[in-house]
């Protein structure tokens, strides 16, 4: 498990005031309809995010997270990654007794990328059409932001926490679009170096590739209960931040 079910985010290193959040339904290209949580600046966003959660789908961390990064003046919307195989969240977001592991196997590329388009619309709606965006992913969003690097969606930029470079495959070769990636110095899931051996792949792409290593850090380190890694949340923090910073809209 990525998280303990009551974990949230740690605040960002710049706030302000939060103009409103909302749990609705977006309904993807395909005819899919899956459940949302936006999170929206007092002041006009110049940058937007789409949060790609862990293998709980949407979680009340990334509702959590949605909000924060609305603090931050960034609008955000985090995305369910169940709507094909387990319907809408019917209280908002996914229990603590949702069966992801069921779920998780019959997610496709295909079907994240018409959600993560559908959600990037809902931003722009909302937020203005010039708005650019990038995806923010943990551990299997993790992944699948780097993925999106090597994509073809209208996005700016991808940002990954913990990813797994088996899930990015070979996207990996035809990554372009500015990366951050976020990695944990101890994670048991993944082999550090397996994720600095994705960015040397990403970067010889033509990819601009930041990667840090948060040494000594466990997988899902970016917890703000975690207190000994309190340091290595506010720098996370910093590196995401100067990816929404260096692409937003003047």
């Amino acid at each position: 498990m990525c998280h303990s079910h009551d974990s949230r985010p740690p605040a960002p290193p710049r706030s302000g005031t939060v103009a409103s959040t909302a749990s609705s339904t977006l309904t993807a290209a395909d005819g899919t309809r899956f459940t949302v949580s936006t999170a929206l600046p007092a002041e006009p966003a110049r940058t937007g995010v789409v949060i790609l959660p862990d293998i709980r789908g949407l979680h009340p961390y990334y509702v959590a997270l949605a909000e924060r990064f609305a603090e931050a003046g960034v609008a955000a919307v985090a995305i369910d990654w169940f709507g094909r195989t387990a319907g809408v969240c019917e209280e908002g977001t996914r229990g603590e007794d949702f069966d992801w592991q069921q779920h998780i196997p019959r997610t496709t590329p295909e079907g994240i990328d018409a959600d993560v388009t559908a959600a990037i619309a809902a931003l722009r709606a909302q937020a203005g059409e010039d708005l650019p965006v990038v995806t923010v992913g943990f551990c299997f969003g993790g992944s699948h932001s780097w993925r999106l690097a090597g994509g073809d969606l209208d996005l700016a930029g991808c940002a990954g926490f913990y990813g797994r470079p088996s899930l990015v495959g070979d996207s990996a070769d035809r990554a372009h679009l500015p990366t951050v990636m976020l990695i944990a110095g101890s994670d048991t899931a993944t082999p550090v170096e397996e994720q600095q051996a994705l960015a040397e792949r990403m970067r010889a792409a033509g990819a601009d590739v930041d990667a840090v290593v948060y040494d000594g850090a466990p997988h899902s380190f970016f917890d703000r209960s975690y207190g000994d890694w309190a340091d290595a949340c506010r720098d996370a923090w910093e590196h995401v931040l100067a990816l929404t910073d260096r692409v937003a809209r003047p």
